[in-house]
């Protein structure tokens, strides 16, 4: 039981207006309308946005193109926030809105990790059926 409390469930609103910010944000970067010097932020993929329960705070997961760099384009976003809440402030029509926090997004290297451990179990187990 300890567990599942870990592990809470988004409620409905922080993913709807946690989706809305991605959507805007991933326009927004696309039209580099942020104005982010020494970035060109059309090459940035928005791939998740998560909110805390108070929708005062998104943590923004991105990644560059090709996944070069991915620290030092979480740095320069995270140096340059106010820019992009400023855009974003001009887009969105909430209560609050909210801060913005950048973080890498390593969920596709993670993939690419497990994809290859599950091919190289399959090759040692064709390597296995050949021997036996």
């Amino acid at each position: 039981m300890k567990n599942q409390s870990l592990y809470k469930a988004f409620s409905q609103r922080q993913l709807r207006v946690g989706e809305l910010v991605k959507q805007n944000l991933g326009e927004l970067f696309i039209r580099n309308e942020a104005k982010i010097p020494s970035i060109n932020s059309k090459l940035i993929t928005v791939t998740e946005v998560r909110m805390t329960p108070d929708l005062k705070t998104a943590r923004v997961y991105v990644i560059p193109l090709g996944g070069i760099d991915t620290s030092q384009t979480v740095k320069i976003l995270t140096e340059y926030s106010h820019l992009v809440r400023k855009a974003l402030s001009k887009r969105l029509d909430i209560k609050f809105l909210p801060k913005l926090v950048f973080v890498e997004d390593n969920s596709f290297e993670y993939a690419e990790k497990i994809e290859k451990i599950i091919k190289e179990n399959k090759n040692n187990d064709k390597e296995k059926k050949r021997y036996n």
